[in-house]
């Protein structure tokens, strides 16, 4: 019979305390200590903020928020690629107590509008357009339909400077009274995660759920103050905004913001002259960087460290982080958006082997364990089972859908990731599975029922049923299997994409699309997911591993 000290169970340090303070106190207690810091560089445009200054910006946009009726609890809206303008509008909002709600840049009308709507989002911030997204477009043609949303702020027009002088009115006094008057227990930003019912759900964080998180995160890099981090990942995500942003402020590191979407070229020019010592990325994007033709000619000298996340590091992009990017500290961090994201990461001294093979052990003041799925019972160590975590880390619920989060979160705290995890000996843990069938494209989590949810609304399709395929760049890619309906036309990818383009975040359309008159089926009626994935691979004759 195993021990308890055999099992796979482990629980974080507790060395350093936990921070029982609000987003806002927190970032005017590091503005006043490092003042004269650099806390943001916003590379495109030039601009850049020391902590004292970008704190009177953010006090401006709190205060004129404040003027416009907004109340803690509001919700508040950002729907925009990396800025400036979105790092002051996340503070403004903490510091008054609105919820932020993170919108992806990617999203269409179809998600805008479920979003808006499931929120209740009562202001939104946004971006005037792009890439291929406009949004000032999109958000006029949804906005009829949504009665909450009363006021709609675009970056680079006269909406934000009307938002700033109508500060005027409310006083510092005012604000300072607002903040002491929040608790940093308080819901203060709502996540919406790929949803397995065909809709996203809202993982609901607090204070001290991302405060800590980004803290814990950059103290395990040894982040400090005049520290430059440079962050490619989106601030929509976890990984931008709180491991990111606030792992920054959180330690009068500075903020460096290479370019509003990623590009490898700017990036390791944001890199070279801002002489930044941490980056940022997925493994797709470190690969990118790695094989851009600037690569070999950039000063990368300044690079102490960084995290790597979002997908299993392969060892060569690994090798070539600490031996060609100087980058000899750098991490693997795992999580989700649920547990604010971080449960586990590697140290800045673990070998090459726990980095590429492992996802790290318990982070500070969490706690893990794998169990057996159909049991609950905690497995034996080397064991795979449900990777599950507790701890200040884990999400209040989601959003306004209390079923779904009794479904995640059992009577005694652990939330279920749906992982397949193994607990080595030593503590570290290797996912090795999924219980869903969610697929990660490039780091981005993206779960099928939403897919197949949205192809339904096709007018010729009958039935679809969405899978993931290996991806030699993205690690896996989306291929729909489609039943047409009778007499209608067979559709192909291109016809999906097109139907798609404007409905659909990009990453969520399927690369491959197989027409069939039957999909593999059990016994019982379940469709066989595992004998699609295997049929798709040799039709397209993809590499399996």
């Amino acid at each position: 019979m195993s021990t308890v000290t055999e099992l796979s169970y482990d629980a974080g340090p507790t060395d350093a305390p936990i921070l029982e303070e609000t987003i806002g106190a927190n970032f005017e207690r590091i503005a006043a200590t490092f003042a004269d810091t650099d806390a943001l560089v916003d590379v495109p445009t030039g601009r850049s903020w020391t902590y004292a200054e970008l704190d009177a910006e953010i006090n401006v946009v709190a205060r004129g928020l404040m003027a416009r009726g907004i109340a803690p609890g509001d919700r508040v809206g950002i729907w925009a690629p990396n800025s400036a303008e979105w790092v002051i509008v996340q503070f403004a909002t903490a510091k008054i107590g609105a919820i932020l709600v993170n919108v992806n840049p990617a999203y269409r009308t179809h998600e805008l509008a479920y979003v808006l709507e499931q929120s209740g989002l009562r202001t939104l911030f946004g971006a005037t357009s792009f890439r291929s997204s406009d949004y000032v477009a999109m958000v006029a043609e949804v906005r009829p339909q949504m009665p909450t949303l009363e006021d709609v702020i675009f970056f680079g027009t006269e909406d934000w400077v009307r938002l700033r002088e109508d500060a005027d009115p409310v006083g510092a006094d005012d604000l300072a009274h607002r903040l002491a008057g929040l608790s940093h227990h308080d819901p203060i930003n709502i996540q919406y995660t790929s949803g397995t019912t065909g809709f996203p759900k809202g993982a609901t964080l607090s204070h001290r759920n991302i405060l800590n998180n980004g803290y814990f995160v950059t103290e395990l890099i040894r982040l400090g103050a005049g520290d430059r981090l440079c962050i490619p990942v989106p601030f929509y995500h976890c990984f931008g905004m709180v491991m990111g942003n606030l792992g920054c402020t959180t330690h009068g590191a500075t903020i460096v913001i290479p370019a509003a979407g990623f590009d490898p070229a700017a990036t390791l020019r944001a890199i070279a002259s801002e002489r930044c010592t941490g980056v940022y990325g997925v493994p797709t994007m470190f690969i990118a960087m790695q094989h851009h033709a600037d690569f070999a000619t950039t000063d990368l000298s300044s690079l102490r460290t960084g995290i790597m996340a979002g997908a299993v590091c392969p060892v060569e992009v690994m090798k070539r982080c600490v031996e060609d990017m100087n980058m000899s500290e750098v991490a693997i961090a795992y999580g989700m958006t649920e547990t604010s994201p971080v449960s586990c990461q590697t140290l800045i001294d673990d070998d090459l082997d726990r980095r590429t093979s492992s996802i790290g052990r318990a982070h500070p003041h969490v706690e893990i364990k794998i169990v057996d799925p159909d049991t609950g019972e905690t497995v034996p160590r080397g064991e795979p089972g449900e990777f599950c975590t507790r701890g200040y880390s884990l999400m209040l619920g989601y959003w306004r859908d209390d079923e779904k989060t009794r479904e995640a979160i059992d009577p005694d705290g652990w939330m279920h990731t749906g992982d397949l995890a193994i607990m080595r000996e030593d503590g570290y843990c290797n996912v090795v599975g999924r219980i869903k069938d969610m697929v990660i494209r490039g780091g981005e989590n993206i779960y099928p029922r939403e897919i197949e949810e949205f192809l339904h609304t096709h007018p010729d399709v009958e039935d679809a049923q969405v899978i993931g395929v290996p991806d030699a760049t993205y690690g896996e890619e989306i291929c729909a299997w489609i039943r047409m309906k009778p007499g209608r036309e067979a559709l192909d990818a291109a016809a999906l994409r097109e139907y798609a383009s404007n409905r659909l975040a990009h990453y969520k359309i399927p690369r491959y699309v197989h027409v069939v008159d039957e999909f593999p089926m059990t016994v019982t009626g379940k469709v066989r997911k595992v004998d699609m994935r295997k049929d798709s691979i040799e039709l397209l004759g993809l590499d399996p591993s």
